[in-house]
Formats: C-alpha cells, structure tokens, sequence
C-alpha cells in the first residue's frame, strides 16, 4: 500500500440541495485534508480519512453561507469539521468501488455510502505521480441534526432533506 494526500489545488468536494422544491443550490468546501493509504488499483482494504473546515463552505451567497454556518445548520463554532473514515470497501467493477464509512457533520456520526471510481494514474510536468478518483453519495441532512427548514406559502419547504456530496479527487504520494 501507498500513502497519498489528496490535493485540493486539484479537487473538490462539493454538493447540493433542492431549492423551494424547484430548483438545486449547489456548494463546496475549499478547505480539507484528505489522505489514502492504498493500492490506488484495488482499493479495497484501502484507509481513507478526510477532514473538512466547515467554515470554508462557498454556495456563491455569503448570507446563506453564514447561515450555513450557524447553529441553524453546521454551527461551524462548535463543531468546526465534517470528518468521514471507510470502514467497507467493495470492488463493483473494474474501476468501480463502493465505499462506506461514518461520517461526521455536527457531531452526530452515521454510516455514509459512496460510488467511488478510480480515474487512473499519471506523472504532472513535475514528474510526481498522481492518482485521481470520483465518487458521489447522498445523505438526509436531519440524521445529521440539520433540521432547520421554513414552510412555503405553495406548500412544502425552502430546504430538501437529500444532499448530493460529489468528490473531484487527485492525490499525490504523501
């Protein structure tokens, strides 16, 4: 096994929420720390950790960033990382895993399942190898205690429940 550090210049993790039942807003977090200890082609029985500054989430609105970062939803002050480790990871395909392990938003921790793929390998104009991997998951937001919403005039809420968590990765040897 090889140990890799993700690298954010490189990368994203990112998400989104439906909108006033219409419409997706869409977000990320500038600041993480991420690292993979695997054979980057089977990473199964792979050890992956991240760690996510809250206070970094960017949906292009600095109010609702704020609010984002309030009580209201991460409380950012008392609970400043959004953190997830792989417990499970089962090869689907050749290039294809699932991925499953508990994740951490506001304290609260629950088993989280992602479609990870293994994008290749390459060496950057700096002659490092670098590895890339993209992966998508969906989480209810309230099993996290993120339950802040408001009523629409229509009928139903301005927030979903469901948030998309995409993840752009290319990861360098630590």
């Amino acid at each position: 096994m090889k140990k890799w550090t993700v690298d954010a210049a490189h990368s994203e993790i990112g998400f989104s929420v439906k909108h006033m039942m219409v419409s997706k807003v869409k977000g990320s977090f500038a600041s993480y720390d991420a690292t993979v200890e695997a054979d980057e082609t089977d990473l199964q029985g792979a050890l992956i950790d991240f760690k996510v500054d809250v206070a970094s989430i960017n949906t292009n609105n600095e109010d609702r960033d704020n609010h984002l970062r309030s009580a209201d939803f991460f409380d950012a002050e008392q609970h400043p990382h959004i953190t997830f480790n792989a417990n499970e990871i089962v090869k689907k395909g050749d290039d294809e895993y699932e991925l499953t392990g508990d994740l951490t938003m506001k304290g609260v921790t629950r088993p989280a399942t992602f479609d990870v793929e293994y994008g290749g390998k390459g060496v950057n104009p700096w002659g490092v190898e670098v590895v890339a991997f993209s992966g998508e998951g969906k989480v209810n937001r309230k099993d996290f205690g993120l339950t802040w919403n408001q009523t629409l005039e229509t009928g139903g809420v301005l927030v979903g429940e469901d948030i998309k968590i995409t993840l752009e990765l290319q990861a360098n040897p630590a």
